[in-house]
């Protein structure tokens, strides 16, 4: 099959599993968006169920290869580690919505409608993400009179949070055709706030 071809059938797939779930799901839908017949789709997947596996396979590797490989573990900084997982994942987005918005489908779905072995896989990204978030921080720049453990959570919460606001901010639009540039600029000067309220130093600013 040609690759515009396959595209269209895997970016109908996304999106139609991410706005329905497995068990509503339509292959109905599913051949419509991507404009082909039945016939073709279940050429090459025998069954629904293979199709959603086979997306599955597919959204981990997407994810591991745009977003979490390109993470750089050996910055220490909490805030500039959270502003590349952010920066990286929105990029990644932009790339491709409809595998991010397919991933919370099955990361909520759990082992639902999986194979042993992939919902190893799906245990296997999540931790390797909690360790990019978490392993490796330099607490000891954080304000000697605070929590180091609440301190951490209130800054990723902040930067969760905006980046959550953003995309609800953005419903609607293509990722991919936004300008983000006064996005980031607005980004950073909370950014700004947050070392000046919760570290001990200007060291690893900005």
């Amino acid at each position: 099959m040609e690759e515009s071809k396959q595209q269209a059938i895997r970016q109908a797939a996304l999106a139609e599993f991410a706005a329905h779930g497995y068990e509503k799901a339509s292959t109905n839908r599913i051949v419509k968006a991507a404009g082909i017949g039945k016939g073709m789709l279940f050429y090459y997947f025998t069954s629904k169920q293979e199709l959603y596996e086979y997306l599955v396979k597919y959204s981990l590797e997407f994810i591991q290869s745009r977003y979490l490989d390109k993470v750089d573990a050996a910055e220490r900084d909490l805030i500039e580690r959270l502003t590349q997982l952010a920066r990286l994942k929105m990029e990644a987005q932009a790339e491709n919505e409809e595998v991010f918005q397919f991933s919370a489908v099955f990361l909520q779905e759990g082992e639902a409608h999986l194979p042993q072995e992939l919902a190893a896989n799906i245990e296997e990204m999540k931790q390797a993400g909690y360790k990019l978030m978490y392993e490796g921080i330099d607490k000891s720049r954080f304000r000697k009179d605070s929590d180091p453990d609440k301190v951490f959570h209130l800054i990723r919460w902040s930067i969760d949070g905006y980046q959550q606001e953003l995309l609800a901010r953005l419903t609607g639009q293509k990722l991919a055709d936004i300008d983000f540039a006064p996005y980031w600029e607005e980004f950073y000067a909370y950014l700004a706030i947050l070392k000046k309220s919760f570290y001990e130093t200007e060291e690893g600013s900005r």
